[in-house]
């Protein structure tokens, strides 16, 4: 017998998304509530339970505005630049609605690093493994976190061609990894819809590849 509500727990799991165009950027995300959510992040699993994660929350603005400037450099051109995203209806949405972010970022109410100790492209590719595997399950629970209370995120990471320069700007010592970059606000709308995904018989196999899970 499970303790949960699964019809919950399964709608939260399938209907948290990459919020761009249905950030509320005119509300303020209260700084308790980013806390709170850092806090449930914080639980998630890590290599040898070693608390070698660090967060930093943004909300001056000429600090988001410098971050922006930097983001747009890499997305604007990236954006017009993948024909493979607009192949598409579904694809040419996405790339409208990065585009849309990348022009509103900074008006974020807050911009969300997380920050793992250690520069990832020192280690090899066991060490780095085991470097995401400690970090990424805790920016999913933290957008799994602000998503329960109405406050919508999105995963970006089209700054870090300029890692280094956003490092010096807050002060996040060279030998810190940037993770990813969050913005964070409430959401517009009554709620979300599962995304279209293909089913899991298509994209599982059993024992060898491409050998498919029989039914049952």
């Amino acid at each position: 017998m499970t303790e949960f509500d699964l019809d919950q727990t399964d709608r939260l799991l399938t209907t948290t998304k990459q919020v761009r165009k249905r950030l509320d950027l005119s509300r303020p995300v209260p700084r308790r509530l980013l806390l709170d959510c850092i806090d449930i992040a914080s639980r998630a699993p890590m290599g040898s339970n070693q608390e070698r994660n660090k967060w930093i929350i943004v909300e001056d603005a000429g600090l988001k505005a410098q971050i922006a400037e930097w983001y747009r450099e890499s997305a604007i051109p990236y954006l017009r630049g993948n024909s493979t995203m607009t192949a598409d209806a579904r694809g040419a949405r996405v790339v409208d609605s990065a585009s849309y972010l990348a022009e509103h970022l900074a008006e974020a109410p807050a911009l969300v690093l997380p920050l793992r100790l250690d520069r990832v492209e020192e280690l090899d590719l066991f060490e780095q493994a085991g470097f995401w595997g400690s970090v990424l399950p805790g920016v999913w629970s933290f957008q799994l976190a602000l998503r329960s209370r109405g406050v919508g995120s999105c995963w970006t990471t089209l700054h870090l061609p300029r890692h280094d320069d956003v490092n010096d700007l807050l002060g996040i010592p060279q030998t810190v990894t940037q993770c990813a970059l969050l913005p964070v606000a409430y959401y517009t709308g009554d709620g979300f819809t599962p995304a279209p995904r293909r089913p899991a018989a298509e994209i599982t196999f059993l024992d060898s590849w491409k050998n498919p899970v029989p039914p049952g």
